[in-house]
């Protein structure tokens, strides 16, 4: 029988659009640096490329900065502003901001100041939304964009961080979204791309799967897509909650993303369910991808009031389109056998 893939906030299978992009782009030959035909026809596809993804993320007439990812856009954003976030953030935006604010059992994040804040819209493990304030200094846009409607001119943050592998796009390629004429420093220096604000040969290739792969996650928003999936996530959320478990599903009671669910399985520790239905032919994980490999009890729990045994036997289940409710109902089934079996241990 084959896999089942439910893991698609770590990252997105490769849109097919993506790809097409990709291999059409490898034979642009210029460097879009250069000022002869062919480095002229290579910034035309950057550019073209650059006014997709603003205009499916909502940003015209914004700047869009182009890097490796939303890791590197956190630090171009944050890197020596002296911002505040809370625990739930993920790691990227953590190493430049100081965990201060509070968040209380629903997940939601107490901001009081702003412009000197970095707030997600939606977090990964949880799949959580936040109501971003006015004023917002910074926010990671990376897993709300491409499954909820974003404006980012309509968001009221200054600077908003997206990768394309969480869309459907290439690895390595994200952005950096800025309010017009805002002054950022540049973290990578050695050339004048990219308005100068970060140096290097863009990644062209990238860049354009990253622009066909925001433009059809817009279609699928219009096209209702996401609902569908949302419906086949509470498929399995219910699925899960009839097997008799005292199971926990964290953040039922407020907005999340229509594709993830997190549950609580007590007495079975997070990373060994992954191992488990990773032989079963499941792809899951315990947390966001950058920190899954590391056995600990998950920050964003931990912050949310969970206790640390609690929060170290939390698996993320994360769809998307074409993922079946034939698929996920097989899960549960392989799941709560599992978890049969390890409770008729600890008995």
């Amino acid at each position: 029988m084959s896999r089942v893939y439910l893991d698609w906030n770590a990252t997105a299978p490769l849109r097919p659009e993506a790809r097409a992009a990709m291999i059409a782009a490898m034979d642009v030959v210029g460097n879009p640096s250069s000022v002869h035909a062919e480095g002229r026809a290579a910034k035309a596809l950057r550019e073209k490329a650059r006014g997709q993804i603003a205009a499916a993320l909502g940003a015209e007439g914004a700047d869009l900065v182009f890097t490796s990812g939303a890791t590197e856009a956190a630090a171009l954003a944050c890197a020596g502003r002296g911002l505040v976030c809370a625990e739930v953030e993920h790691d990227a935006v953590l190493a430049w901001c100081a965990a201060d604010l509070a968040v209380d059992g629903r997940g939601w994040v107490t901001v009081s100041d702003p412009a000197r804040t970095a707030l997600q819209l939606a977090n990964s493990e949880t799949g959580i939304v936040q109501d971003l304030p006015e004023g917002l200094a910074v926010s990671d846009l990376t897993q709300g964009f491409g499954k909820l409607p974003i404006a980012f001119n309509w968001l009221g943050c200054q600077m908003g961080l997206v990768s394309a592998h969480k869309l459907g796009g290439p690895k390595g390629i994200g952005a950096l979204v800025l309010r017009r004429g805002l002054d950022i420093a540049a973290q990578m220096r050695g050339g004048g791309q990219e308005m100068g604000r970060r140096a290097g040969t863009e990644n062209l290739i990238g860049i354009a799967g990253f622009a066909a792969a925001a433009e059809a996650a817009v279609r699928d928003l219009a096209n209702g897509v996401w609902e569908e999936v949302a419906e086949v996530r509470n498929i399995l959320d219910s699925a899960l909650s009839t097997l008799g478990f005292e199971t926990i599903s964290v953040g039922i009671d407020v907005a999340r993303l229509p594709n993830t669910l997190c549950v609580i399985a007590p007495g079975w520790k997070g990373e060994t369910q992954v191992m488990a239905m990773d032989l079963a032919g499941f792809a899951i994980s315990a947390g966001s991808a950058c920190s899954s490999g590391k056995v600990k009890a998950s920050r964003t729990l931990k912050a949310m009031g969970y206790d640390e045994a609690l929060a170290g036997q939390a698996i993320r289940l994360s769809i998307g389109p074409g993922v079946t409710r034939e698929a996920v109902l097989r899960f549960a089934e392989a799941w709560g056998r599992d978890y049969a079996r390890i409770r008729s241990r600890n008995v």
